[in-house]
């Protein structure tokens, strides 16, 4: 979704393009609709063909498609911070790669924050060129979490993982096996991860299938006109947006705390709406020694993300949207990092920067915004080498991420223990856990006194209490210690983060334990903001608040 420059590809649309008499409103959405479809099926095929946890049960994965020049075209509805993985991947392969080389069946992949576009190296993209009638069309591009870089450090990112440029996994739809064993062989779980790279490229098959079924049925240059009237479109409909919104400066600042941590961060942004267009000016201290500082593709897809949801959630997923958007961070600040920061957590302050933009818009539109979510991503991370069974000896990783409180909105209550912003992958069940690690789960419920209290209530967070049966390192990622999730027009602030320990074990220093087998620890995420003043709050909201058992945490957050 950068700024577009002309290229000879563009030139050779633009001359497609003008052999189309112009398309019907009508042409134009039902290949828009179909581009959608294409997605969400890709997306599906690669949920119900992947192996690891992480992807089946908690859909960590997004889906995309790009046309020729490299720009969005349509993205799924699944993780927004994903699209920073996305937008300069591709951008970077017709930029370092020489695009007349390219075959069907090549298979390029990727996962590096600073030389591959991506944002963590946990995020492994596949990228395929689709061709049709001879000539490249469009991508097909998938992204997978790989639970799998566990036990690690986090003060650069060469202590992260394996970084991978974007080169080419498969040629003519050969696979490239020396390139293949290179990325296995660094991976603490090569079953899990060869499984579901084999997903990745069944989901991308689908997506070149589709694709080149939508061209056979409208024509080839029907569809890339298209493609290019839906780009005008959303960038149409993000400017009638911004314009309908009060010009002005509006400012807002918040602490950011995490385990990683010492110290908690000052953050600030500035966002001017100025017509048709909006300006969003970030404040942010040095990037630090921990996982949590942002790359500039992450920092943009949060803002496209949270400015598109507020200004008009309908506005189509494509590059066209961030044409009137501008933003501005610190070169080498925890919001716009260099290399070698280290990029691991960088969902955690992706979602503190999610609320801290709603802050600031709540000063023009205060009807259109929520109150404060829990601003985190809960993240438990365990690993530790089979005792017993069929996989005896053999390393085993699990991760999930927790939902938390939403923030209450202008007409109804926050929504309880979901995941928000940034991550929007689903809480795993408790079967799924323990039927395949070696963990149980003897407490799994929404946080008594998380939510905050107002007209319409914050949302509860949620607690997990993990027991080990074999031992195991575990690692958490965790904000909303310090600071509480703040309230809207007077309402109460959320609950705060909090981890117990069982007996025996040793706190976590700087997120990082361990746990022996019977032994316990348990993990709250914050709760929501609420939304008016609370004496305002009404019978019947009160009366089920008191049949729920439903508590607010006190002003300052619990």
């Amino acid at each position: 979704m950068r700024p577009e420059t002309p290229s000879a590809a563009m030139l050779s649309k633009a001359g497609d393009a003008a052999k189309v008499t112009a398309l019907d409103p009508i042409t134009v959405e039902v290949i828009g609709s179909a581009l959608a479809s294409i997605v969400d099926e890709t997306g599906e095929a690669l949920v119900r063909a992947s192996y690891s946890t992480n992807i089946k049960e908690r859909r960590d994965c997004s889906t995309a498609l790009f046309d020729r020049e490299g720009r969005t075209l349509c993205q799924a509805e699944h993780i927004p911070i994903h699209l920073g993985s996305f937008i300069e991947f591709v951008p970077k392969i017709m930029a370092e790669k020489d695009v007349d080389s390219l075959r069907p069946g090549d298979v390029f992949i990727g996962n590096d924050a600073y030389a591959g576009g991506g944002t963590h190296l946990p995020d492994i993209v596949l990228a395929e060129p689709i061709f049709v009638d001879g000539e490249l069309a469009a991508w097909t591009v998938n992204l997978a979490h790989h639970s799998d870089f566990a036990d690690r450090g986090h003060a650069h990112i060469y202590q992260e993982g394996l970084r991978i440029p974007p080169i080419r996994l498969y040629r003519a739809g050969e696979v490239q096996q020396d390139v293949l064993d290179l990325v296995l062989l660094n991976c603490q779980v090569p079953r899990e991860r060869l499984s579901d790279l084999r997903a990745q490229m069944a989901a991308n098959r689908v997506g070149v299938r589709r694709f080149q079924d939508l061209c056979a049925k409208h024509g080839k240059a029907v569809v890339l006109a298209a493609g290019d009237e839906l780009l005008d479109y959303a960038e149409r409909k993000m400017r009638a947006g911004i314009a309908a919104l009060p010009d002005g400066t509006y400012r807002f600042e918040d602490i950011f705390d995490s385990i990683d941590l010492e110290e908690s961060l000052p953050l600030a942004v500035e966002v001017t709406i100025a017509g048709e267009e909006v300006t969003l000016a970030f404040e942010a201290p040095p990037q630090v020694r921990a996982g949590i500082n942002m790359t500039e593709t992450a920092l943009l897809a949060t803002v496209y993300y949270i400015v598109k949801s507020v200004v008009d959630p309908t506005i189509l997923p494509n590059s066209g949207l961030s044409r009137p958007i501008h933003v501005k961070a610190p070169k080498g600040s925890v919001l716009n990092c260099a290399h070698p920061a280290a990029v691991n957590g960088r969902v955690q302050t992706c979602q503190r920067v999610s609320d801290l933009i709603l802050g600031a818009l709540a000063g023009a539109v205060p009807d259109k915004v929520c109150a404060c979510t829990n601003s985190a991503c809960t993240v438990a991370t365990f690993s530790g080498v089979r005792q017993d069974g069929p996989e005896k000896g053999n390393l085993w990783v699990y991760l999930e991420t927790i939902g938390g409180g939403g923030g209450a909105r202008p007409t109804a209550d926050g929504l309880d223990g979901i995941h928000v912003h940034a991550t929007n992958t689903s809480n795993l069940p408790v079967e799924a856990l323990e039927l395949e690690y070696p963990l149980i789960l003897t407490r799994y419920e929404l946080v008594d006194g998380s939510a905050g209290a107002g007209k319409y209530r914050g949302g509860m967070g949620l607690r997990r209490v993990y027991r080990a049966t074999e031992d195991c390192v575990v690692r958490l990622d965790v904000s909303r210690f310090e600071t509480a999730s703040w309230g809207l027009g007077g309402g109460g602030a959320g609950g705060k983060s909090s981890i117990v320990f069982g007996p025996g074990v040793a706190p976590f220093s700087l997120g990082r334990g361990t746990l022996r087998a019977g032994e316990w620890f348990a993990i709250s995420s914050p709760g929501g903001g609420g939304y008016g003043p609370a004496e305002e709050r009404d019978t019947e909201a009160q009366v089920r608040d008191a049949r729920d058992g439903i508590a607010f945490a006190p002003a300052g957050g619990a």
